[in-house]
């Protein structure tokens, strides 16, 4: 984006520092982690087979690797954690803001999606199929976890995770940029497949129930809907997610 985002678009999200380090946990979670030069690492536990694995996933000797039964891999991260025998300490990674969207021309915006299960499976979506920044908001979002982690599958590593402290504004900023801004809703006016064709798509999901507020509404161009041929009409927003950025590739000029 070449003009700075209006001031108050920027992140107010207490720092990585602020926060502190957090277990991270699972085979494809840890393995992004450590590919990514910008996650500051503390501590990497690992099993004897597992360590096998990894070091053939990053493709290097991990001289760092503490081996541990998997027992006590459980006792560090939590006894319900799937942690697949790999776990590392590492401190959250620094949120972005509008200015890192750069030529970013498929985007995700949450509007107070706040449970980390639905918000890592997003961002693991949102990267699979080519987003390049999913948007949060400063208050009514999750910070990062080992649960969310877990649930993108390395996806928290691979993609742009911004923070904003009003969506509204943000998405008038991404309307400056050239963004043509869409609202999910099951009650919109058009299916999202017959939206125009655009340049730029930015994708807005709401909370399962309270859905998109009216005051992110407004900020948008369109609010289309998801049609569905079955019996069921509404989905998980996670799953909501996949169809959207689906359809909303092919709204892209030249997809």
């Amino acid at each position: 984006m070449a003009k700075p985002p209006h001031p108050k678009a920027r992140s107010s999200r207490p720092s990585p520092e602020d926060m502190g380090p957090v277990w991270l946990y699972g085979f494809h979670t840890v393995a992004a982690a450590l590919a990514n030069p910008d996650r500051e690492r503390h501590r990497l536990v690992v099993t004897r087979n597992a360590l096998a694995r990894l070091e053939e996933e990053v493709g290097r000797t991990i001289d760092e690797a503490e081996v541990l039964d998997p027992r006590a891999i459980s006792k560090l991260v939590g006894a319900d954690a799937v942690h697949q025998g790999v776990a590392l300490r590492a401190m959250p990674l620094p949120p972005g803001d509008l200015q890192d969207l750069g030529d970013a021309r498929l985007v995700v915006l949450l509007d107070q999606i706040t449970d980390p299960h639905n918000v890592g499976a997003i961002l693991r979506s949102a990267t699979a199929l080519g987003a390049e920044a999913v948007i949060t908001t400063t208050r009514h979002s999750p910070t990062e976890s080992g649960v969310m982690a877990k649930a993108a599958s390395g996806a928290l590593d691979l993609i742009r995770v911004l923070t904003v402290v009003n969506l509204a504004r943000a998405l008038d900023t991404l309307g400056e940029h050239g963004f043509a801004r869409i609202a999910l809703d099951s009650d919109g006016a058009e299916p999202l497949e017959s939206a125009p064709a655009c340049d730029r798509l930015a994708l807005v999901l709401g909370a399962e129930g309270k859905g998109v507020r009216p005051g992110v509404k407004a900020a948008c161009d369109h609010v289309a809907r998801l049609d569905m041929p079955g019996p069921i009409k509404s989905l998980n927003v996670s799953n909501a997610c996949v169809l959207a950025l689906y359809a909303g590739r092919r709204l892209l000029s030249d997809e």
